[in-house]
């Protein structure tokens, strides 16, 4: 299967969305699951501390048993410090085991009967002591001992203890059972997450694999193509080359044989035009004194002659200023091209100046707009090319407004631009292409031309690497947008490589 660039970029903008979705997915769904696996968590934590505080009270309560028996029997003062130690810690771990059942009624309740008892217990523990300080009869202390509610206190605390203890058991079992599931729960996720995104993975890597592939042989293709594609060119250029100069030849040849007869017949109606007068004043003299001998053939030949001789002149000097332009045309195209860094500003100006004397009788201005970008080129060529489009500026202003003929020049990426730009007549879009034909001009033909100037600006154009195109509408003024390589000679190394 070949995958396209197209179904390329969809394919990972389909891996991209999915993966992030799983991602958020995950995300979140871990969130929660570590927010239970902490819930259940901290409440096995306070379970555990519950019981510790259950347990912790009834060690006080043994030791405080404990410590009475024993001042009863002894009377020394380590049973006392101990009945006195835990007659201040029990109402606090009490009050501790209250808080942290807070949220258990079953536990609240049960603590209920366990402070009646501890209150029991702690006030029979009391009055043995106060009696045993007051130095009343062991005996007596001890038959007390004996009748007193304290063992039954005792009991039901170790009975209620035990039940809260047992209680709390059950919510162990219970949380840490919860616990374990949030746990698997959360390896459950972060397994399918993962073997999701492996899935996802494994995909997108495929079809990277598939397009580079792909890519990889297209390139290959693509440098046998280029490769043959070089030889192709440059024996195509070569054979260009030469057909290029066979025209160049040709041309030459020719505009040189076509002056041989042209000049012939400029002799020769120099010749009959000078035979006008003398024949014109005998035709008037026959008619003068012997009007017999005239003819009406006579009589219309000295009205035609004298134009017929007129349209034979401007003719010929019309084909001998195409033959100019032909020998020109030839002569650019056989001439070596001398790149030489060009200062566009100056280059520029001095063609403005050039134009002084149009400019001061048009009222139009050239504006010069700098800065230039440096440019290396066939000065001579860029020269006549400026010199050109600017000299077409000025003929076709449009004399309702001002004429403003501005050149600017900039870089395009590896190119530099240069545009000659007027407020004059326009040029219609049809015509874009066309007023660069030989012999094809566009718009009112009241200015003096043979359709030559823009072919020769094309062809140097083209001989310099670049490419000369117009932009413009019929009233809004016209662009002429030439686009150069910036350093002639490497554009001219390019074709050898």
């Amino acid at each position: 299967m070949t995958i396209t660039d197209r179904s390329f970029q969809r394919l990972v903008r389909a891996a991209m969305t999915v993966g992030f979705a799983l991602l958020l997915i995950a995300g979140l769904t871990m969130v929660h699951a570590v927010g239970d696996t902490a819930r259940w968590t901290a409440s096995v934590v306070h379970t555990y501390e519950v019981e510790q505080t259950i347990g912790r009270f009834s060690i006080l309560a043994e030791q405080l048993e404990t410590a009475r028996r024993g001042f009863i029997i002894n009377r020394n003062d380590a049973s006392l410090q101990t009945y006195r130690r835990t007659m201040h810690d029990i109402p606090p771990t009490l009050d501790r085991i209250g808080a942290l059942t807070i949220d258990n009624p079953s536990q609240q309740r049960r603590l209920v009967a366990v402070r009646r008892e501890a209150e029991i217990h702690r006030a029979s523990a009391h009055e043995t002591i106060a009696r045993m300080e007051d130095a009343s009869p062991a005996m007596q202390a001890m038959a007390d001992f004996g009748v007193d509610r304290s063992f039954v206190a005792m009991t039901d605390l170790r009975r209620l203890t035990q039940q809260m203890v047992d209680e709390e058991e059950r919510l162990l079992v219970l949380r840490r059972a919860a616990q374990d599931r949030a746990g698997l729960s959360l390896y459950l996720i972060l397994g399918v997450t993962g073997l999701l995104m492996i899935v996802v993975m494994g995909a997108a890597l495929w079809v990277v694999r598939r397009y580079t592939t792909g890519l990889n042989a297209s390139q290959d293709d693509l440098r046998m193509l280029n490769t043959g594609l070089e030889d192709a060119v440059a024996a195509r250029t070569a054979e260009l080359s030469r057909a290029n100069d066979e025209i160049q030849r040709f041309a030459y040849i020719v505009s040189h044989d076509l002056r041989s007869p042209l000049v012939n017949v400029m002799g020769f109606t120099a010749e009959l035009e000078a035979t006008i007068a003398p024949l014109t004043t005998l035709i008037d003299r026959v008619d003068a004194e012997a009007p017999a001998l005239m003819t009406a053939e006579a009589r219309e030949a000295k009205a035609d002659l004298p134009e017929a001789v007129g349209f034979i002149r401007s003719s010929t000097a019309k084909m001998d200023r195409l033959i100019n332009a032909i020998l020109r045309l030839s002569r650019e195209g056989r001439r070596t091209l001398q790149p030489v860094a060009i200062d566009l500003a100056a280059l520029t100006a001095s063609i403005r100046d050039s134009f002084a004397h149009q400019l001061g009788a048009t009222g139009a201005e050239i504006d010069v707009d700098g800065p230039f970008v440096p440019l290396v080129s066939d000065r001579l060529a860029l020269e006549q090319i400026l010199s050109n489009l600017i000299e077409n500026a000025v003929k076709y202003l449009d004399p309702d407004r001002p004429g403003r003929i501005a050149v600017t020049a900039r870089r395009e990426g590896p190119r530099v631009v240069i545009d000659v730009i007027d407020n004059g007549r326009g040029i219609a879009p049809a015509d874009h292409e066309r007023i660069f034909d030989l012999f094809r001009r566009a718009g009112s033909q009241d200015q003096a031309g043979e359709g030559l100037g823009l072919a020769h600006v094309r062809a140097l154009s083209y001989r310099l690497g670049g490419l000369i195109t117009c932009v413009s509408r019929l009233g809004e003024g016209a662009t002429f947008r030439l686009s150069l390589p910036p350093n002639l000679v490497d554009h001219a190394k390019e074709p050898s490589r």
